[in-house]
């Protein structure tokens, strides 16, 4: 008895079924989210490693796209991605729910620290374990920098000669700029794929569209705090462009400079929390909201400065799913793309300075790189708590 083929119907079906569940794809942003370190850099190599590379849930393609949205649009660019990869496939639930999963276990995190800050009376051990553990972040990010130049720029000339200026821009100016990466993806369109009016000579002006300015009504004295906080990181997750490092020095200028709700070493401790902390170094906002108006002030300040990346990501991602085939697009994000990892690289060795300051830092950062190598499985968590521990153990030695 021959046996019923397979309709074509079913065939449609079973090409259209996603290759992992909503909630599979939840349960890794929740992990990554509490158990991935190394701020944005890191964390989109992370993603790249586990859903393009070994799992196979996401092609090379649609994470492209996500790191070029990602890196366009204003806001934490680990966040936007997730977010990005939550929509693929599962679209506003999928976006929804994995930036909730990857953002979730780093705030529950700052949160206890901000209690305990509070309670203590600051964190002294904070030193001596941001010491081992930014020094061994340096060796991942470097890592997970190299796999994502290999991968993402391959042999071509052109993306590479993109990658390199846009690395020595990030050094030489310590901060990611905006309109590079529109360049970098314009110059790609234009070379790879030309409009009709370019091939034909002819002239098109291109007008550059400005954010509107913050109004600083946040400042206002009659506003509650809450208030307060609530404009100011709003403003912050919707105009400041860049990796999750990039809203620090806004952050100074409003919460130290403008408001004075933190001294300086109460915000330098806010950052070196974000960096001892897993998932995205935004979440620092979690923990200057906490000392700013406890729990409340915590809240506020983490879903304002979250809001807008999120919107700024869903917003879009149709247009980028419908028409990201176009060559054009695709040279256009190919173009983003290589910006992105030239300002990653650069990043790298921005960060490297700060973290790399002496035999010890030099030693544990070449370690990691070694150990990263030789045990591919290695489990970053363990290299990070191993770092601390060392941190620990040599800090107090050496500023006795």
């Amino acid at each position: 008895m021959n046996k019923p083929q397979p309709s074509a119907m079913q065939h449609a079906t079973a090409a259209a079924q996603p290759p992992c569940t909503l909630w599979q794809l939840v349960r890794y942003f929740f992990r990554l989210g509490t158990f991935g370190f190394g701020g944005p850099v890191a964390l989109a190599g992370y993603m790249h490693r586990d859903l393009v590379g070994e799992r196979e849930w996401i092609s090379d393609a649609d994470y492209r796209e996500g790191l070029a949205l990602a890196q366009l649009a204003p806001g934490p660019l680990a966040a936007q991605l997730a977010i990005y990869l939550g929509y693929v496939h599962h679209r506003i639930a999928g976006a929804t729910l994995a930036g909730i999963a990857f953002v979730l276990p780093s705030f529950l995190m700052v949160l206890a620290l901000g209690w305990a800050y509070v309670r203590f009376g600051g964190l002294s051990w904070m030193q001596s374990v941001f010491y081992g553990v930014g020094a061994a972040v340096i060796g991942i990010i470097a890592i997970s920098a190299y796999k994502l130049t290999v991968k993402s720029v391959g042999k071509d000339r052109l993306l590479w000669a993109i990658c390199l200026v846009l690395a020595a821009v990030t050094v030489a100016t310590e901060s990611e700029i905006a309109w590079l990466f529109l360049a970098a993806g314009v110059v790609v369109w234009f070379w790879r794929a030309p409009p009709a009016w370019l091939r034909h000579g002819g002239a098109s002006a291109m007008a550059a569209t400005q954010l509107p300015a913050a109004s600083g009504m946040a400042g206002a004295v009659d506003w509650p705090l809450l208030a307060q906080v609530g404009v100011f990181f709003a403003k912050a997750g919707a105009f400041v462009f860049g990796s999750g490092l990039a809203i620090v020095p806004f952050l100074y200028g409003g919460v130290v400079t403008e408001h004075h709700w933190l001294n300086d070493k109460q915000f330098v401790d806010a950052v070196a929390v974000a960096m001892i902390t897993p998932g995205p170094v935004v979440i620092t906002v979690g923990f200057i909201g906490y000392l700013v108006a406890g729990l409340p002030g915590a809240c506020v300040a983490a879903a304002a400065t979250f809001l807008p990346c999120y919107l700024f990501t869903v917003l879009p991602a149709p247009y980028f799913k419908k028409y990201g085939k176009l060559p054009a697009i695709q040279a256009f994000v190919d173009g983003v793309t290589a910006a992105a990892v030239g300002a990653i690289t650069g990043a790298v060795i921005v960060l490297a300075r700060r973290a790399i300051v002496d035999v010890p830092t030099i030693l544990l950062a070449l370690g990691t790189v070694a150990l990263l190598f030789r045990f591919r499985k290695l489990p970053e968590p363990v290299i990070v708590a191993g770092a601390a521990l060392a941190g620990l153990a040599i800090y107090p030695l050496l500023h006795h």
